[in-house]
């Protein structure tokens, strides 16, 4: 109580802030989005609808092309994974200088409208080369331009107090629409709609691809009201009369190429500074093994959906089940970040990985050891109650829902690391640079994802024997690499990070 009565009396601009903990502050950390600008809280909303759509389309991509463009499951997963997802990573690259040419707000109409006229084509046109040519790849650069547009402008609208817990439910956001799309990837399945427009009749697949362009629609009345200009300026002025976008059309897309052009000149610069240390070959040593268990993360739109249909049945829950993921990833990661921010980055991928590693390996383990969880109440109650199953519950089930929570803690442990650790070994100044390389991996994941394809026709056809367990067992296999990989060449790879003992 003494100390209580002395700040009572110390001079003001002496006391330091008060700093609230317990609930209170729990409580604290998310009202300090009190009058937070509305453009921030629409850009949590524009996350959710393109991360939605994104999603659907994702799950239904590889289904797609097989089915209503004649495919086989060896070139769908070549053209998702060799060039679709690729090219996505590619574009997301470039999209940063055109977001500093031209703003958030054309960036944002931009990406949409790509988005909307190359969703319309995938919806209406079953000819391979018009909807690659027409619809894939522009749909690439479209959302290609909403991943670094949504990160700049969560960092504008939002002011110093704000940044960390914005960021954070930024996060969350894009696991719920993962959730969200899942859940619409098999209601729409699910209803089997036979409808007719005229002469157009709409496959299953299509009415997805339908839903998402919905949502594509309504993104444009939405970015219609963020105000140009606006900006967070911890107390100054809501709108920055200096950024508002008053050029011409001319100088509009001169100012992107000048952009790109000094953007190609000072990537090339980097790339040479980069190469001439070592630090930055340990680095991409360590992405190459990273880049292993993102395949098997990226597999769950392009192998999961084929292969659970094919043994599941048509009406397969397997949105649900791989929303599993989203939904343990949204609880867990706060918890696990907090509890073991003390411990080296490199330790924690190597944990994290072992973990996603060993998840995996349930997936290959013979169906007949799951019978009895099959039948058991916690059984009954997911495939029941939580996938809708009618009937029997099969073991993959049971299978699937294990493996997808152990993979997701392994996930909680790793995947936020590995941007740290980049950082951590980046030389002084050179943070940035090291923190771009981040995106190595998930390239490295989606041309090995593009071999799922011929996973699937050899153990899990749609016609024939199938041998489920050998393609699982494939995958479990590529994910310990990452772990053993870590461990064994740790000597040679690993750097020390700034402020870590170990």
């Amino acid at each position: 109580m003494g100390e209580a009565v002395k700040e009572t009396f110390a001079p003001e601009d002496s006391v330091a802030p008060v700093v609230l903990t317990g609930p209170r502050g729990f409580i604290a950390k998310f009202t300090v989005l009190k009058g937070a600008q509305r453009e921030l809280w629409l850009t949590f909303l524009i996350k959710f609808f393109i991360y939605t759509a994104y999603s659907v389309t994702n799950k239904t991509m590889v289904l797609w092309l097989s089915k209503d463009l004649g495919f086989n499951d060896q070139a769908a997963g070549a053209l998702v994974g060799w060039v679709w997802a690729p090219a996505m990573t590619i574009f997301t690259l470039l999209a940063g200088s055109i977001t500093d040419a031209i703003g958030l707000r054309r960036t944002f109409f931009l990406g949409v409208a790509i988005c909307t006229v190359a969703r319309s084509v995938m919806v209406v046109t079953t000819i391979p080369s018009l909807a690659l040519a027409c619809g894939v790849l522009p749909l690439a650069v479209g959302e290609a331009l909403g991943t670094p547009v949504l990160l700049a402008a969560t960092r504008r609208y939002s002011t110093v107090a704000q940044r960390s817990i914005s960021f954070s439910l930024i996060y969350a956001v894009m696991n719920i629409a993962y959730v969200a799309a899942g859940y619409i990837f098999d209601y729409v399945r699910q209803l089997n709609l036979h409808v007719s427009l005229f002469v157009f009749e709409p496959t299953s697949y299509q009415q997805l691809f339908m839903v998402s362009l919905m949502f594509e629609i309504v993104l444009f009345p939405v970015i219609y009201f963020i105000r140009r200009g606006a900006e967070a300026n911890n107390g100054g002025p809501a709108i920055d009369d200096s950024s508002r976008d008053r050029g011409t059309a001319p100088a509009f897309w001169a100012g992107i190429g000048q952009t790109v052009r000094k953007s190609a000149i000072a990537t090339a610069q980097l790339f040479r500074r980069l190469i001439s240390q070592s630090a930055f070959y340990r680095l991409l040593a360590f992405f190459l093994f990273i880049g292993f268990l993102k395949a098997i993360f990226l597999q769950m739109d392009y192998v999961f959906p084929k292969w659970g249909i094919r043994e599941l049945g048509f009406n397969a829950p397997v949105g649900k089940l791989s929303a599993i993921n989203a939904i343990v990833i949204i609880f867990l990661v706060p918890i696990v970040g907090a509890l073991t921010q003390k411990f080296a980055a490199y330790r924690m991928v190597v944990i994290g990985g072992a973990i996603c590693a060993a998840g995996v390996f349930i997936m290959a383990l013979p169906t007949e050891w799951f019978q009895p969880a099959a039948a058991s109440g916690i059984g009954q109650w997911l495939g029941h109650r939580y996938l809708g199953v009618r009937g029997g519950v099969h073991p993959y089930y049971i299978m699937a829902a294990l493996y997808l929570i152990v993979f997701s803690i392994g996930e909680a442990f790793y995947s936020p690391r590995v941007y740290e650790y980049a950082a951590a070994i980046a030389p002084k100044g050179q943070e940035a640079s090291y923190g771009s390389l981040a995106y190595l991996p998930f390239l490295v994941g989606k041309i090995l994802v593009g071999a799922g394809g011929w996973l699937l026709a050899a153990f899990c056809p749609e016609h024939g024997p199938r041998r489920s367990g050998t393609m699982w067992f494939i995958f479990a296999l590529a994910a310990s690499v990452a772990p053993i990989g870590l461990v064994a060449l740790r000597r040679y790879i690993r750097v020390p990070e700034a402020g870590r003992p170990d």
